[in-house]
């Protein structure tokens, strides 16, 4: 494993290489996608050690997301197995994801359990119970801080989880020195990824605003179902891109997917 520097300017090569290999297999890549949020929506419907559930099985579902859009990029048809790649490559590697599960589960929580110091738990609630943001809430200065508590904290995590999973699967890297080498990456292409970022934020945004505008002169039901389905369209495509983030900083060879039933 070589740990590749590149351009600021490839941040947005891998929007646009996220969004070739989606629109190669637009169908199967947005059906994985939406299985990918079925399973995590099913997980939360337990109380509380349902949301955690979810927590701990979101790195492997990116893993698998990755493994598809490689195979997209290469003109074939990714089946539905492919989601769970992470936890078919034998059994220390299962327990490798699991074990990197458990890690990016216990620093949500704990980032969660931060914020409950500024609103005495009112936005840890509402993520692992569920419920509705009131207007009241809106309202409070307390929640408000521990929201934005929250958003700034959670960049860091996600820097710590971004190669981490891909890390673990094809490169077999322990799981606490893939969240090193992944911080170490992002912090070294942060050009690139900055680029990455501002380059997604203004394809989602735009892209919201254009399935709004559609949505608003076909009425209120078909229209909030059209955002909905936009968002996670764009979603996807945001997930495809991720893998070539991988390939590109740690200058590997094509990741082998294991596509067998």
């Amino acid at each position: 494993m070589k740990l590749n520097i590149v351009p600021a300017r490839t941040g947005l090569l891998w929007v646009k290489q996220g969004m070739r290999a989606f629109f190669k297999q637009p169908i199967a890549l947005s059906g994985l996608f939406f299985m990918f949020m079925a399973v995590i929506s099913m997980c939360t419907i337990l109380p509380w050690i349902g949301s955690v559930l979810a927590l701990v099985l979101i790195p492997g579902a990116t893993l698998g997301m990755m493994a598809a859009s490689h195979e997209a990029s290469r003109g074939r048809f990714p089946m539905p197995t492919i989601l769970v790649t992470a936890f078919r490559a034998g059994h220390q590697q299962m327990r490798s994801m699991l074990v990197l599960g458990a890690l990016y589960a216990a620093g949500f929580v704990g980032l969660l359990g931060l914020t409950a110091l500024l609103d005495g738990g009112q936005f840890a609630q509402l993520y692992l119970v569920g419920g509705r943001i009131s207007a009241d809430l809106l309202n409070d200065e307390r929640f408000l801080g521990a929201m934005w508590l929250f958003t700034l904290g959670y960049l860091p995590l996600s820097l710590l989880f971004w190669h981490a999973p891909a890390l673990v699967h094809w490169d077999h890297v322990p799981p606490v020195k893939s969240l090193f080498f992944s911080l170490v990456a992002c912090w070294r292409n942060k050009g690139a990824f900055t680029i990455f970022g501002l380059a997604w934020m203004g394809v989602l945004t735009t892209g919201l605003l254009l399935a709004s505008v559609v949505g608003g002169l076909l009425g209120p039901l078909i229209g909030s179902t059209l955002v909905m389905v936009a968002m996670l369209v764009l979603l996807a495509m945001f997930f495809a891109s991720l893998v070539f983030t991988f390939r590109d900083c740690f200058a590997l060879q094509a990741p082998v997917v294991d596509t067998s039933a």
